[in-house]
């Protein structure tokens, strides 16, 4: 007996699924999502360079809801304005201070080297120094066997206890810059009093000799502060202690 189900059609394809179009968002749910976000251009300020503002003043005749977003926006652009230009002003003024300080590093540089003897080299970082580079007070304090409170020829001129600048500085600190401070009797003699901000720079006069600092203070609080770029400062130190060792060492100079 043959096989009726051989005969009977067969039923159609399953028809392919259809992919669910997208729902449209309405300006209803952008309004609603905004009001539930009120952050939202903080978050994404990018937003703002493809809005567009309104085109007309917002009457009074609008409603009590509708804000001027075109008043949004030029108050936003005011404010970067002002912020730009306060940058502009600040790096401005970080520049000329920037080339002030380079100059008056330069000038006290030149005047160490201009030194005709070492009592003069002396006199000149002691009292000269203070006036080329605007400070209030400038010394020099050297480690010493000596007592401390020996009287030294120069007016400027301090002896220090063994280790005191490793206890200061450290092993391989150059410079300690101190933003509020009392000065040291130590290292400002009778300036001290002046001192409320200071920059105590490690001077190195060649091997086997004792180690030293130059003391700059300033009477402001402030005129030094640990964030202030020291590569002037270290130059002007390197610079001195170099001379000072070729002064205290003659056979240098004429080998």
């Amino acid at each position: 007996m043959a096989d009726r189900r051989r005969d009977q059609p067969r039923p159609p394809p399953d028809p392919a699924p259809v992919a669910a179009e997208p729902q449209a968002i309405s300006s209803r749910d952008v309004v609603a999502y905004l009001r539930q976000h009120p952050d939202f251009l903080d978050r994404h300020p990018e937003a703002l360079r493809i809005l567009h503002p309104p085109t007309r003043n917002v009457g009074s005749d609008s409603g009590d809801d509708v804000v001027d977003f075109q008043h949004f926006l030029l108050d936003r652009l005011r404010r970067d304005l002002v912020r730009v230009n306060t940058e502009h002003r600040a790096l401005l003024a970080t520049s000329r201070g920037n080339l002030a300080s380079q100059g008056r590093i330069h000038k006290a540089v030149v005047a160490i080297l201009a030194a005709s003897s070492f009592e003069t080299l002396l006199q000149i970082v002691t009292t000269d120094l203070a006036v080329l580079l605007d400070m209030d007070v400038v010394t020099i304090a050297v480690e010493s066997a000596a007592s401390p409170t020996a009287r030294l020829p120069v007016n400027g001129l301090h002896l220090l206890k063994s280790g005191t600048v490793e206890q200061l500085l450290g092993d391989d600190r150059t410079a300690l810059l101190s933003a509020d401070v009392h000065g040291d009797p130590a290292l400002f003699g009778s300036g001290a009093g002046l001192v409320r901000s200071q920059a105590l720079l490690r001077l190195s006069f060649g091997r086997g000799a004792p180690a030293g600092l130059l003391c700059i203070g300033a009477r402001k609080p402030g005129r030094f502060h640990p964030g202030l770029g020291t590569e002037l400062l270290t130059f002007l130190a390197r610079a001195l202690g170099i001379t000072i060792g070729q002064w205290l060492n003659p056979a240098r100079l004429s080998s």
